[in-house]
């Protein structure tokens, strides 16, 4: 059983994060999503004790977080589309999968075996300083365990991955709250894999191309497994009133036991999400009901979450 520190995400504890990387060994660190669990992405050694410590299925892919567009471009091809893209959202939540370059230094299994990498640039600092430290694209997937709720704060990563990991670098609350959006970029075309911040409007928006947002089955990137995010406990959604034995998450009218957001803000439910499911799970009800929440914008991204959830297990 490994012991787990929780260190401030100031100077001295990112470099004692990236001594463990170099190491080999995988650490917790904010970004402004989610927390994740950083790891060499050229090392299969390392990305290997990110699956252990995950419990994840190696056929999901990993995210390679990079820093800028050079370090992008030595893992993957960019197409004018990707560029075009990177222009408008990176740094920030937006995760495109691209064709591997020729001689990607990505481990292979960070790619679960396909020809395909999935790649963000991040903008949380502690995160960019973690990289530059490290001089590397990191692999990060959600800190927690493979399925759990993903972690927004350094106390969610203690309670999931708690003995697995060595380090946690604590940067507060994260400010997003859900995983980035994902999408398939294709050379006259993009395809909505997963959900996020970044919504298929604001896609389309900035490219001038409509968004395939149909699911087709296959796992192409992190997030897409039918049970995803799910709390330890049974998860009602649409739920306008609690039955007895569930702690009921609001929202606007409806005030529940704790509430996503008083006033409706699907920004401010967003943040909150992730954060809630944890307070919920460890409550002394036996199950969880969530109010009804528009499915509209950011609505969608966190309907997705939540139906994940609430998938039979």
């Amino acid at each position: 059983m490994t012991e787990t520190l929780i260190l401030p995400a100031d100077e001295a504890g990112i470099a004692e994060a990236a001594a463990l990387i170099a190491r080999g060994l995988p650490v917790a660190v904010p970004t402004e999503t989610v927390y994740g669990l950083a790891g060499d992405a050229t090392s299969g050694t390392a990305v290997a004790a990110i699956y252990a410590a995950k419990g994840r299925p190696s056929f999901n892919p990993l995210i390679a977080h990079v820093t800028d567009l050079e370090m992008a471009a030595r893992i993957a091809i960019l197409s004018p589309l990707a560029h075009q893209l990177a222009g408008h959202f990176w740094p920030g939540p937006l995760t495109m999968v691209l064709p591997a370059a020729e001689r990607s230094p990505i481990a292979s299994l960070a790619t679960a075996g396909l020809t395909t990498i999935a790649v963000r640039m991040p903008a949380h600092p502690v995160m960019r300083a973690l990289i530059a430290a490290v001089g590397g694209p990191l692999a990060a997937p959600s800190a927690n365990a493979s399925g759990t709720i993903s972690a927004t704060r350094a106390g969610h990563v203690a309670r999931s991955l708690g003995g697995r990991i060595a380090l946690v670098l604590d940067g507060g609350a994260t400010a997003v709250g859900i995983e980035s959006t994902i999408i398939a970029v294709e050379p006259d075309r993009l395809r909505l894999l997963r959900p996020g911040s970044i919504t298929a409007a604001m896609l389309e928006e900035a490219t001038g191309i409509a968004v395939d947002t149909q699911d087709n089955g296959a796992i192409e990137a992190p997030g897409q497994m039918t049970s995803h995010y799910a709390p330890s406990k049974p998860v009602r959604l649409d739920a306008e009133t609690a039955r007895p034995d569930e702690f009921h998450i609001g929202f606007g009218s409806i005030p529940g036991d704790a509430s996503l957001s008083p006033t409706g803000d699907l920004n401010e439910a967003a943040a909150r999400l992730f954060d809630l499911l944890h307070r919920a799970d460890e409550a002394s009800a036996g199950a969880i009901a969530v109010a009804p929440i528009p499915a509209t914008g950011l609505g969608a991204a966190i309907h997705d979450r939540l139906k994940r959830a609430a998938a039979p297990r």
